[in-house]
């Protein structure tokens, strides 16, 4: 089996207008290019096309999602509302969320590779896979758009999925420098998926993102955050994967791996305040696909979230997917070096001492054993 690679032109057409980084533009907000535009994502599928990379992929355009699938997550009328402002001209979709008319098109199709992905990787017909979709969907709700993302791509797949069977526990990771508040928002109550997201502590949104925040109900200690202070680097990003990240999946034991690939928190972003390498994506990437081959016969998936810098995004994504699919076509980025050698990149005293504190607080809650308190995370 191969590692498949799912994308479509018409995600790149998505238009949130000339808004620059703001929500929506003013009189004094001179017109730019939105900082969630298709270029981050179009120069990383040229960059696959130029190494070669993309000739070791099976290449895959699903097809966009139909309103059956997406209203397994979002209400009626949030779809209605998306789609008489897509009819008219536009607007906002909930709370930064801005789009123009084509651009309900181009998220049904996005989230139509991640059902692709998930669903392809859960019948076992591609070992893993990368979507890159776009608009993004991790902030999206279920009755509204969030944070430049219109509909939850990783929600809907995850529940297309679960409806056909073909799942019944799921691990969602993300490390977009953002809080992944739509799957927690999504899966908040629900004692068969695990959400965890590391993400950069009060960026977006301010409200969400607390490690308090363990889920509810039957859910309770399905839901880990790691809201790491800004200026985390290479060795705060490895400590939280050796210490929290992998054993919390590990105790989960899901039947697979979601992983919401933003690369914001990379050293040249312009909405992030962390400091990776496309190396440290690509280490991650590593981490968890020995993990899955472990726990899941290697069922990973990766679902394209944010990462503003359009020259540099490109050299993370390469880094994840050459990782991912074990091939040998390596990049020289020119970036690594500088970047691994800037101030603070070793794990901080202040960064140790916060995640110890999760970690005896989390575990010491929602371990795996026999005793009576409840223990939703679990072998």
């Amino acid at each position: 089996m191969s590692t498949g690679f799912f994308w479509h032109e018409r995600c790149f057409w998505h238009d949130p207008g000339a808004i620059g980084v703001f929500a929506s533009t003013g009189e004094y907000r001179q017109p730019q290019p939105a900082s969630e535009s298709p270029e981050s994502k179009r120069r990383l599928k040229n960059l696959l096309e130029v190494s070669g990379l993309i000739d070791e992929l099976q290449v895959i355009k699903a097809p966009p999602a139909q309103d059956e699938a997406l209203r397994r997550f979002h209400t009626a009328d949030y779809l209605a509302r998306l789609q008489a402002g897509d009819a008219a001209q536009g607007g906002d979709a909930g709370d930064c969320a801005p789009y123009l008319p084509g651009s309900l098109a181009a998220a049904r199709q996005s989230a139509g590779l991640a059902i692709g992905a998930v669903t392809a990787v859960a019948r076992g017909e591609l070992r893993n896979a990368y979507a890159l979709c776009r608009p993004p969907g991790h902030h999206a709700e279920a009755d509204q758009g969030r944070g430049f993302c219109l509909l939850g791509n990783i929600p809907v797949a995850v529940l297309q999925a679960r409806a056909q069977s073909l799942v019944k526990r799921v691990a969602i990771l993300d490390w977009d420098v953002h809080h992944g508040n739509g799957q927690q928002s999504a899966f908040y109550d629900d004692p068969e998926v695990l959400t965890i997201s590391v993400h950069q502590d009060g960026n977006y949104p301010l409200e969400t993102g607390t490690f308090e925040e363990f889920g509810s109900g039957d859910g309770q200690g399905t839901n880990l955050n790691l809201p790491l202070p800004p200026g985390c680097g290479l060795g705060a990003y490895d400590y939280a994967m050796q210490t929290l990240i992998v054993p919390a999946i590990e105790a989960f034991a899901p039947d697979m791996v979601i992983v919401a690939c933003g690369f914001d928190a990379c050293a040249k972003d312009p909405l992030g305040k962390m400091m990776l390498n496309s190396r440290a994506f690509g280490d991650m990437t590593r981490a968890l696909r020995d993990l899955t081959a472990r726990l899941c016969e290697g069922r990973l998936v990766f679902i394209h979230e944010g990462g503003y810098s359009e020259g540099y995004v490109p050299f993370c994504g390469h880094a994840v997917i050459q990782a991912l699919s074990g091939s040998r076509i390596a990049l020289p980025d020119p970036q690594n070096e500088e970047i691994a050698a800037w101030g603070y990149q070793d794990l901080q005293a202040h960064q140790r001492q916060l995640m110890d504190d999760w970690q005896r607080r989390w575990f010491g809650s929602f371990k795996s054993s026999g005793e009576t308190h409840d223990t939703p995370v679990r072998s």
